[in-house]
């Protein structure tokens, strides 16, 4: 009986999900830099990288209605332009992936845990991944539970900042003229804009990951769209309000040299202790590289279900039904990169990995368009996939040289994965490729074998049909197979007992 993910997820914990991933430790450390890039006019280049992010999650949102699968931006591309561009989407979404995850693992054991306890980092990377690995493990319903609580405790963090900016803002200690002022000395107004929303659109990117999880949405026609837009509104308002109150309470100089910009607020108003918003700024990063983590593993077992990863990756745990070898997987790739690497250097390639993905699914959806996929799916106006692929274009367009030295090493390595897999499918590797015609003279016999039911007449999996059942339907799948051998569940064939 073939095991499948469980449909445990509700549109709140979707909503969750999705909101818990954007508002993750980004925007905690980025409200600095985009005001070194922009100026004081913070919210600005927030509300621009809304709008750009919600032109690519349209096209999300009608793939992840039209084909719930957990294999996500790979399965979309791959569906529209092959094996090749899919393995390469995938490995680009898939290594976006598993940096960040090592990146956050490694950021969660800087500088906001160092102000509370001291410990080596190596110890706290490797306990830290280990226990979201045992957590993913458990069950998607367990982690989407912790995330629900972890992602109470971000909004809450960032409603905070709110609350005493405002309160800031109301003694008279605030600056309302900083909100207007866009340009640096280096850049006239434009150009700060635009390079403050590349900096903000990283703020916004985690809806992507939620696609992994439409396999295990019960009703994903009608939760998935809900819960994407709601999320990304949610997160938008959210974004602006803190880039309004950090640029008015906080001059922009001081705001631009901090590393923990959200921080200079709490200091400014001087009502909460500096110890209990690093205990927040914690809980963010732990809970986005858990979301990070759950949405590797599921696109690692969904490229390898499709054929483009060893097929390994695609076992699933019979209790929990949770994808466990791609869970150890990636945690491992993701717990060497943290152990080898620095924060800087794993997060700077990300955006450029993303606006691969990105400009693949928007090109993707227009073409898929031919396909009918699920009944009733969301659907978005052509001029929206459209305006994202334009925007992704633009973007490629702000990142620094030394991002592209970076990042074309691991878009090299999609490209050599992209061309091994294109030359298996040429050459008919693929087992489900492999399909004899239902018409063979050479053949010499029916034989009927159990699939998913359960009957008292048909034997284990391996076995011989009982003489009743020959030639019958009765809810048996019709095979070809040589009079003395027998097929098993994974294709393989065996003498029968």
């Amino acid at each position: 009986m073939t095991v499948v993910l469980k449909r445990a997820v509700t549109t709140p914990l979707l909503y969750f999900f999705i909101l818990g991933d954007i508002l993750g430790a980004g925007v905690y450390v980025l409200v600095g830099s985009v005001a070194r890039e922009s100026g004081g006019a913070v919210w600005l280049p927030l509300v621009i990288a809304l709008v750009l992010a919600t032109l690519t999650a349209g096209s999300y949102a009608e793939l992840a209605t039209k084909f719930p699968r957990a294999g996500g931006s790979a399965h979309y591309v791959t569906r529209a332009f092959g094996p090749a561009a899919g393995s390469f989407v995938g490995f680009c979404m898939l290594a976006a992936g598993v940096v960040s995850v090592g990146a956050l693992a490694r950021a969660f054991a800087g500088d906001y845990l160092q102000a509370l306890v001291s410990v080596p980092v190596v110890v706290v990377v490797v306990v830290f991944l280990a226990l979201l690995a045992a957590l993913n493990i458990r069950g998607i319903r367990e982690s989407l539970g912790a995330n629900v609580a972890a992602t109470l405790v971000e909004v809450g963090g960032l409603l905070l900042i709110i609350g005493l900016g405002l309160w800031v803002m109301l003694r008279g200690d605030a600056d309302l003229s900083r909100l207007t002022q866009v340009g640096t000395a280096e850049q006239g107004a434009v150009g700060a804009v635009l390079a403050g929303s590349v900096l903000a659109f990283y703020s916004f990117v985690g809806f992507e990951t939620s696609v992994n999880l439409a396999e295990e949405v019960k009703d994903p026609r009608r939760s998935y769209p809900t819960a994407l837009f709601g999320a990304l509104l949610t997160a938008g308002v959210v974004y602006a309000l803190i880039g309004v109150v950090a640029s008015a309470a906080v001059p922009t100089e001081k705001l631009a040299e901090s590393s923990g910009p959200l921080l200079e607020v709490v200091r400014v108003a001087g009502e909460v202790p500096d110890w209990l918003f690093s205990v927040i700024a914690l809980v963010a990063v732990a809970n986005g590289a858990l979301l990070t983590g759950i949405m590797s593993s599921r696109l690692a077992y969904g490229m390898a279900r499709d054929g483009l990863l060893p097929s390994t990756l695609a076992r699933i745990l019979p209790g929990r039904r949770t994808p466990w070898v791609a869970i150890l997987a990636t945690s491992s790739v993701s717990l060497l990169l943290a152990l080898t690497g620095e924060v800087d250097s794993l997060a700077a390639t990300l955006v450029l990995l993303l606006l691969f993905v990105f400009g693949s699914v928007d090109a993707a959806v227009l073409v898929l368009r031919r396909e009918p996929g699920e009944p009733g799916h969301f659907r978005i106006p052509t001029v929206v996939p459209l305006l994202g692929l334009a925007s992704c274009l633009f973007l490629f367009t702000r990142i620094d040289g030394e991002v592209w030295a970076r990042g074309l090493i691991l878009v090299g390595l999609g490209a050599v994965l992209a061309v091994v897999n294109a030359v298996r499918a040429r050459g008919g590797v693929d087992a489900e490729k492999r399909v004899e015609p239902a018409e063979d003279p050479q053949r010499r016999k029916l034989m009927t074998t159990p699939r998913d039911r359960d009957d008292d007449t048909a034997e284990p999996k391996g076995g011989r049909p009982g003489p009743r059942d020959e030639g019958k339907d009765g809810g048996m799948a019709t095979r070809e197979v040589a009079p003395d051998v027998a097929e098993t569940d994974e294709g393989a064939q065996e003498p029968p007992d």
